[in-house]
């Protein structure tokens, strides 16, 4: 790769995130005419305002990468301002949890040590942050839904899911405790995301008991079938099998081994290690998201997943002549 500097990633950065930007209203337009079309307010949330096939997570993840970009920009135009206000609303009707979390998170840490502007404002705008994401997941039903079901798994086993179809049965959403230690299931019996991840885990750590994979792995793409068996073997609705370990670390450990796991770990690890060193704070929210992601998504198992971790990893740590960004006390 050519030698790169500070201005060149600046200049990749501003194309792609202005690109999103594109992206965003378009599919904000998109939702609008389906709304007037079917009057369904579900199209303006989760993968109905994105498609299922392109993923609300994964686009979650590539506008907020693009909103890192206007929040750390030193002098913002008004285009910039309009530009990073729109991200940050689709960013919410996206509604993916773990990406809204880091978001905030990454804001309030960007206005507690990176943001040059007064006390007084920082305040004034952490409190606006705070109040606005606190109201959208109060008073925002889809977005509400979503967070709730969550925090149900936490206390409750087998609750009756609310949200089924019409002429559908009753089904029953597992818990934490349910996802982790129960043996045999239902056919009508729902995971949300964090017990289906939980239950992932688990029959990976039977995989590892039973399987000789410690140092080799499955193979690439090759514990897909494995999948499939444990689903059977623990009697879930067969449509779960065709879903991966949405964990990233997991699902390179299933398949790589030990060595692939730690290479990933090493990566990240550095990549992180380089954007504190550095004091640059797009280069530390990338690494924060991908560690994080890694946990729910088995990013690097989608083409877009891998091109996107790839591109901007690279960039990122093979930039020359970087200028650092003073954290303030």
């Amino acid at each position: 790769m050519p030698k790169i500097n500070r201005n060149d990633v600046n200049k990749v950065f501003s194309w792609y995130s202005f690109a999103m930007v594109g992206f965003t209203v378009f599919y904000i337009l998109k939702a609008i005419v389906r709304f007037i079309n079917s009057g369904n307010k579900e199209v303006f949330f989760y993968h109905e305002l994105v498609t299922l096939e392109l993923n609300a997570i994964y686009m979650a993840v590539f506008v907020s990468l693009a909103m890192f970009f206007f929040l750390a920009k030193k002098e913002k135009s008004i285009i910039d301002k309009i530009a990073f206000i729109i991200l940050i609303v689709f960013i919410f009707l996206l509604s993916s949890k773990n990406i809204i979390i880091v978001d905030l998170v990454m804001i309030i840490i960007y206005y507690s040590f990176f943001s040059d502007v007064s006390r007084k404002t920082k305040k004034a705008i952490l409190l606006s942050v705070i109040i606005l994401s606190v109201s959208s997941i109060l008073f925002i039903k889809p977005v509400r839904d979503r967070f709730m079901i969550e925090f149900e798994t936490v206390f409750v086993d087998g609750f009756l899911n609310e949200t089924k179809a019409k002429n559908q049965g009753p089904i029953y959403n597992i818990s934490l405790k349910q996802a982790w230690n129960q043996d045999q299931f239902q056919q009508n019996d729902f995971f949300p995301g964090t017990a289906f991840r939980l239950f992932q885990i688990r029959i990976f750590k039977e995989m590892l008991v039973e399987e000789n994979i410690f140092f080799t792995g499955f193979g690439l793409d090759a514990s897909q079938n494995k999948i499939k068996e444990k689903v059977k073997e623990h009697n879930l609705y067969p449509n779960y099998g065709e879903f991966n370990f949405h964990n990233e670390y997991v699902q390179i450990f299933s398949e790589l081994g030990i060595f692939g796991f730690l290479t990933v770990v090493m990566m990240l690890f550095t990549t992180i290690r380089k954007g504190i060193a550095t004091k640059d704070f797009v280069h530390i929210a990338f690494a924060v998201t991908m560690i994080v992601l890694f946990l729910t998504e088995s990013f690097l198992s989608r083409q877009r997943g891998i091109i996107f971790f790839i591109i901007f990893y690279c960039m990122l740590n093979l930039v020359n002549d970087c200028n650092e960004q003073k954290i303030l006390k």
